[in-house]
């Protein structure tokens, strides 16, 4: 992925993605997380895509609305232990720059500059709930769940879910969510403010299409700066936390108890 010269969109087959398919269609963006044989979880490559066609994206005027989804049953379940588990235990310096990807990528998508709509097609778990809850509004199948799971795996989830949770449902129920780490089923995501709409999964297109047209007839300019002012409650919550969880995040790969969760997830893995 060559450093652009200027603003200036491109087409998705020469930005030479691996991990996503990045797609155009008329006033349509799609973004999906291409990684089935691990539920679309995050590695680094992945989220350093996501971030640039984000980016891409926000360049092209004739881009109205950027819709993110997910490969194969799961829309997303988060990081990728598997691939970077062994790796930042012990090594907080490695676990800091993973985060600044991570933290690039939501600034990317947040700032997009016109709407974004997940189309949740399958369970969102942990950073997948965090990066459907980074879009504008969102779509779910009826058989899906969202999940957090970060305290029984040794990561505190302060990629969006501490600070936006409360925000979309509440200080109790966010509480519930991630103290608990529960399923939260599709039905009872619509009733908690996390989805807009629920579907059976033959209706989920459909739903999709009605509202990226809804969304795509609104003036642009205005609708930009009206999604600028409606983050600012997710923007004051991120910005005064994020930075000071990278680093705490970081510093907790030298912690027994984060090394010792997370050891246990991969060798519960390998069974």
């Amino acid at each position: 992925m060559a450093e652009p010269d200027a603003p200036t969109p491109l087409d998705p087959a020469e930005l030479g993605f691996e991990r996503i398919r990045y797609e155009k269609d008329g006033h349509r963006a799609t973004i999906t997380l291409n990684r089935p044989q691990v539920l679309n979880a995050f590695d680094f490559r992945m989220l350093r895509e996501i971030a640039r066609a984000c980016e891409d994206a926000s360049w092209d005027d004739a881009i109205r609305v950027v819709v993110v989804t997910g490969e194969g049953r799961a829309f997303c379940v988060g990081a990728d232990l598997r691939s970077w588990g062994a790796e930042l235990v012990d090594n907080p310096r490695a676990y800091w720059k993973w985060f600044g990807a991570f933290k690039d990528m939501h600034d990317r998508l947040r700032e997009i500059g016109k709407p974004t709509l997940a189309r949740v097609q399958g369970i969102a778990v942990g950073g997948g709930n965090e990066l459907q809850m980074a879009c504008d509004l969102a779509v779910m199948v009826d058989d899906a769940f969202i999940r957090h799971v970060g305290p029984e795996h040794g990561s505190v989830p302060a990629g969006g879910a501490t600070q936006w949770l409360p925000i979309f449902s509440g200080d109790r129920r966010a509480r519930e969510i991630l103290f608990l780490c529960d399923e939260i089923p599709a039905r009872q995501a619509l009733e908690w403010g996390l989805v807009n709409r629920v579907c059976p999964r033959d209706e989920l297109d459909a739903v999709v299409d009605e509202l990226v047209e809804k969304l795509a007839a609104k003036l642009p300019q205005t609708i930009r700066y009206t999604k600028q002012q409606l983050n600012w409650w997710r923007d004051i919550s991120w910005h005064e936390t994020v930075g000071h969880a990278r680093d705490w995040l970081s510093l907790s790969m030298l912690n027994d108890e984060a090394k010792d969760a997370i050891r246990a997830f991969l060798e519960s893995r390998d069974h």
